[in-house]
């Protein structure tokens, strides 16, 4: 509609009901990284802006890899997909390596491209007026992500522009979740149509479709399974990403007597506290069990190192227990189920109470006695591990992570990409409530920076601490990350876990070759060398507090100047010292 301050016209942009189906959706940011694509949408938000009218509040990244990410955290924490806004191909090609990782995740983000102009004379409003329009239109630019999404479009016009994007909200907020790509060509934006043309199409009537729990047969037909069993376990790895799944876990492995163990694990997903939480490693478990589950994992175990035994009965509850998305998975089960756990669990709690005997709670306690046992015995171990803090130059990496957690809020939010040293951040960063440790399920490094950000911006109470080795920090685009934290008011804490290369390299080589040439002349070509390497000071040229830390006697004091440097609004960088890669 025409505001009263404007001339009166009868039509408006296809950028225009762009914008505004974007709010009908519910979108709330645009984290943006623009170019001359977008000549038309940023025309109407700085219209928009004047005459008061509501739009997504734009957060522009200097590079795409924070603005992908910092749309996949805010999702994860809050539950509600975000928009991305990005340059042609260019932009898209700086964005795939975060849609690989928000698939992986299974996480709910709507990633737009503009498109170069597809006429050439001045035919129409919006036409090529520049060398870049020429070389920025390759044959199928969606290629660059088909991989990774659930979905993709092509605006074809503005009379269909809430329609597309209702439609692309929906199917990312569909179980099971993920990104989705939009394109959006420059003439199209410009295109200007009436009111009545272009219709608004709501949740109600188009809205995502989500995965409940199952059959109260088979609730019962597990619960009974477990009640059942001598000796039952659980392995999980994202099952976190909800609250309420993370609490009715806790509650089932109680009532039921079931050791939890999480591998390669994106959240926290059970209280460390809790005595039933077996570790991350599952084969210590294989030899007695007799019932398994697998909930909410992609990779539950190693198959080439571990195997359970033959005679184990696993049942799989999982948003996605087929793996659509991966061409070979080879894990066998023997009861699949589609649910969404969080509600199953809640389910097979109420059921599994009516059916639980005197006989089975007393095997219960006896398990409980020995799952007691060896909980403590593992918190002995793993404090005998954080016991030594090391020396000048050579930081124990577990005695960093127990002192920094020894510093902050049982609410503060980690963000582990410490990739060789993430078991010294599992075991020795104690998150005992639900949603306060993220990690990535892909395999694109350079994710937590722009996610610690996400996190912020979510919730903006939590301290928000960024774990990353050297080589995560490289590839994390730091100056975008602190340029955001700086522009935005978003203050975090980055820990970056100094060794002095890519370690995960060298160990999968001697994996691969254990008595090869490399291993015997230690040439791994994964060492980060220079006189200066001072990362810290990225984040200082942004305006972060920034620290360097060889001395284990220095570390408190540094964490303590960093963390207040976060509470009174400031962003800080702390560069570790740990052992060297190729000592």
């Amino acid at each position: 509609m025409t505001h009263p301050s404007e001339p009166h016209t009868s039509t408006e942009s296809s950028a225009h009901f762009f914008l505004e189906g974007l709010v009908e959706a519910g979108i709330e940011y645009l984290f943006c990284n623009l170019g001359t694509d977008h000549a038309t949408l940023i025309e109407e938000l700085a219209r928009a802006k004047a005459l008061g009218r509501k739009t997504p509040t734009i957060i522009t990244c200097p590079h795409e890899n924070v603005a992908i990410h910092m749309a996949g955290a805010y999702a994860a924490l809050t539950g509600k997909g975000q928009g991305v806004l990005v340059h042609v191909d260019a932009g898209t090609a700086n964005a795939v390596m975060g849609m690989h990782n928000l698939m992986r995740s299974r996480v709910p983000v709507l990633l737009m491209a503009g498109r170069s102009p597809h006429t050439v004379h001045g035919e129409l409003v919006g036409s090529r007026d520049n060398y870049v329009h020429f070389v920025q239109d390759p044959f199928d630019m969606a290629s660059l992500v088909r991989p990774y999404t659930k979905w993709e479009y092509s605006l074809p016009s503005g009379v269909v522009a809430k329609e597309v994007v209702r439609r692309a909200h929906s199917v990312m907020h569909s179980d099971p979740q993920g990104p989705v790509y939009l394109t959006l060509p420059r003439e199209t934006l410009a295109e200007a149509w009436e009111p009545q043309q272009v219709q608004s199409f709501s949740a109600e009537g188009y809205g995502p479709v989500h995965v409940g729990s199952s059959s109260l047969a088979q609730l019962k037909a597990v619960a009974l399974q477990l009640i059942q069993a001598q000796d039952p376990m659980l392995v999980t790895s994202y099952l976190g990403r909800s609250a309420t799944a993370f609490n009715a876990l806790g509650e089932l492995a109680e009532l039921l007597g079931i050791r939890v163990y999480e591998y390669s694990s994106t959240h926290n997903c059970i209280s460390r506290e809790n005595v039933w939480f077996s570790g991350f490693d599952p084969s210590r478990g294989f030899g007695q069990t007799d019932v398994g589950m697998l909930l909410d994992t992609d990779v539950p175990w190693l198959p080439k190192y571990s195997k359970p035994e033959s005679h184990t009965q696993w049942i799989h509850v999982d948003i996605d227990p087929i793996k659509k998305d991966f061409p070979l998975w080879g894990f066998a089960t023997h009861t699949r189920i589609q649910a969404n756990t969080a509600t199953w669990l809640l389910d097979l709690l109420e059921v599994a109470k009516g059916l639980v005997t005197p006989e089975h709670q007393a095997r219960v306690a006896k398990r409980r006695e020995q799952a007691v046992s060896l909980h403590t015995q593992r918190a002995q171990k793993l404090k005998g591990e954080a016991s030594e803090a090391g020396q000048v130059g050579a930081i124990n990496p577990s005695f960093l992570c127990q002192t920094l957690n020894a510093l902050i809020g049982e609410d503060d939010i980690v963000v582990n990409e410490a990739i060789r040293h993430s078991p010294n951040v599992m075991n020795h960063l104690v998150r005992n409530r639900p949603q306060t440790l993220f990690a990535s399920a892909g395999g694109g490094l350079g994710y937590s920076g722009g996610m610690a950000l996400g996190f912020k911006l979510a919730n903006p109470k939590a301290r928000v601490i960024q774990m990353v080795g050297d080589g995560g920090f490289h590839f994390s685009t730091p100056s975008s990350v602190y340029a955001v934290a700086q522009a935005q008011k978003l203050p975090i804490f980055t820990v970056v876990i100094d060794n002095g290369g890519w370690q995960a390299v060298k160990e999968a080589t001697l994996r691969v070759h254990p008595d090869g040439y490399a291993a015997k002349t230690q040439e791994f070509n994964a060492r980060l060398s220079g006189e200066k390497r001072n990362f810290e000071m990225v984040g200082q040229a942004f305006g972060a507090h920034a620290e360097r830390v060889d001395d284990p006697a220095q570390l408190a004091p540094a964490i303590k100047r960093c963390l207040a440097a976060v509470d009174q609004g400031q962003a800080a960088v702390m560069v570790v010292q740990v052992p060297k890669l190729y000592n």
